[in-house]
């Protein structure tokens, strides 16, 4: 069963970030000794045709037991409209093993127990800040292993390949679920951001399910806007009730120190093929639902931060202020006391959803609110 929601949290630095994180360390060679897979890439068939029809292969999703999205802290209004729209999340990295490139496809196998566990707990504190919507869904997917994300090997591509093929065809099945012209709402962190852009791409770009996206959340990865948006099908989300648009940011305190992520930034090959180099990337402001403009902590609705019985989490409303800077980052003014875990240079990638859990609630709630089908 699910531990302690604190303990979520604390794993979150250590375990489960693997997006921000490989960008911040790539390199390291200590890290990457630990845990990258010293043998070659195992190759893996595609799941079966049908193997998402399989609730045991789902994280959240309607009439799941137990479903970890459910979460409703404390401070959260007691009655609210349920949100009339399916979502669709992608939780980030929970495999640490070095034993092989991607986690191994059920929850059952010896070295995938501690992995789910660590996803159960990402998606309780993430997923649920858009569990309004009685039509969550949130897949389990033969993720990547975090060390892939420190090897710059032809390894890395295909386990990132496999663990992407996982995600579209959950998403297929997904779509088949859900009600026709419903409209949708997507949401990736981390290593599930990264691949929720190749999904926009893939799926909605230039195809009639555009119509259907009221709102796309690529957080923790970043969206250049050269070599990734234009590739995505999605204009950037400029205003709080515009729909179908995207939005995507990396948060930082201050004084923020942001130069090993830009560094690695241009490493990864960004949507349309080529390397993003240092070219500017999304800074969407949760607190404005816009792109410019500084919203001071009383605009936030509320942190998620886990309450002192370990038990639970609460909403703590006005903790943090936020202000897209020239760089593309999310600065939330001097460091928020959310735990000591914060990487290096003031960057707050693991809280980068809990910082505006409530915004984002009333941010989608917006989006969808706006949002008419095609005529």
């Amino acid at each position: 069963m699910a531990r302690k929601f604190l303990y979520a949290m604390a794993v979150l630095i250590a375990l489960v970030f693997a997006g921000r994180l490989a960008l911040t360390f790539y390199g390291a060679n200590l890290m990457g000794l630990a845990l990258v897979p010293r043998h070659g890439f195992e190759a893996r068939p595609p799941l079966a045709p049908t193997a998402y029809a399989d609730p045991a292969l789902w994280l959240s999703r309607p009439g799941l037991a137990q479903d970890p999205a459910r979460l409703r802290p404390a401070g959260l209004a007691t009655s609210e409209a349920p949100l009339p729209a399916a979502v669709f999340f992608i939780h980030p990295t929970s495999y640490m093993s070095a034993a092989h490139w991607n986690a191994p496809a059920g929850a059952n196998q010896a070295d995938s127990q501690e992995s789910d566990r660590l996803a159960r707990m990402l998606v309780r504190a993430m997923a649920s800040a858009f569990n309004a919507s009685p039509d969550l869904w949130a897949p389990r997917y033969r993720q990547a292993t975090f060390g892939a994300f420190l090897a710059d090997r032809p390894e890395r591509t295909a386990a990132l390949d496999l663990a992407y093929g996982d995600v579209r065809q959950a998403f297929h099945a997904f779509l088949a679920a859900i009600a026709p012209g419903q409209p949708i709402v997507l949401v990736g962190d981390s290593q599930g951001a990264l691949h929720l852009k190749r999904l926009l791409r893939d799926e909605v770009a230039g195809k009639p399910l555009a119509r259907r996206i009221a709102a796309a959340y690529v957080v923790g990865w970043p969206v250049s806007l050269a070599h990734d948006l234009p590739a995505m099908g999605l204009p950037a989300c400029t205003a709080p009730a515009q729909s179908r648009c995207v939005m995507s940011w990396l948060s930082y305190a201050e004084p923020a120190d942001p130069k090993l992520t830009l560094a690695a930034y241009g490493r990864f090959p960004a949507l349309d093929g080529k390397l993003p180099g240092g070219s500017p990337f999304l800074c969407s402001n949760p607190l404005t639902g816009g792109t410019s403009g500084m919203a001071p902590a009383s605009r936030n609705r509320g942190t998620l931060v886990p309450d002192a019985a370990m038990e639970g989490g609460k909403l703590v409303p006005g903790m943090v202020p936020a202000r897209c800077a020239p760089d593309g980052f999310l600065l939330i003014g001097p460091p928020p006391d959310m735990g000591q875990y914060v990487l290096p240079g003031n960057n707050y990638h693991v809280y980068d959803m809990l910082l505006f859990w409530a915004n984002l609630r009333a941010d989608a709630a917006a989006r969808v609110a706006a949002w008419k089908p095609a005529a």
